[in-house]
């Protein structure tokens, strides 16, 4: 039981070290990794993008909202 448990790291590098070699070897997949990679990165460049637009107006409005919390106006009754 123990021999086959300190064999188990050894065997998970093996079957690592074999896939990155079938991955470098395999040409057509390599674009596929590219593209989603660069997907990837666009998409958390636009959301840091739209968040760094909003940032302000939720800012501000939220600064609006939290200083009429203590405010409370009751309409006068005739």
């Amino acid at each position: 039981m123990w021999q086959k448990i300190r064999t188990l790291p050894l065997a998970a590098f093996l079957a690592i070290s074999g896939l990155a070699k079938d991955l470098k070897n395999d040409e057509r997949g390599l674009s596929g990794v590219v593209v989603t990679v660069l997907l990837i990165l666009v998409a958390v460049l636009a959301v840091l993008v739209v968040w760094g637009l909003l940032q302000g107006w939720l800012g501000d409005l939220w600064d609006e909202i939290t200083g009429q919390t203590g405010r409370i106006d009751i309409a006068e009754q005739p």
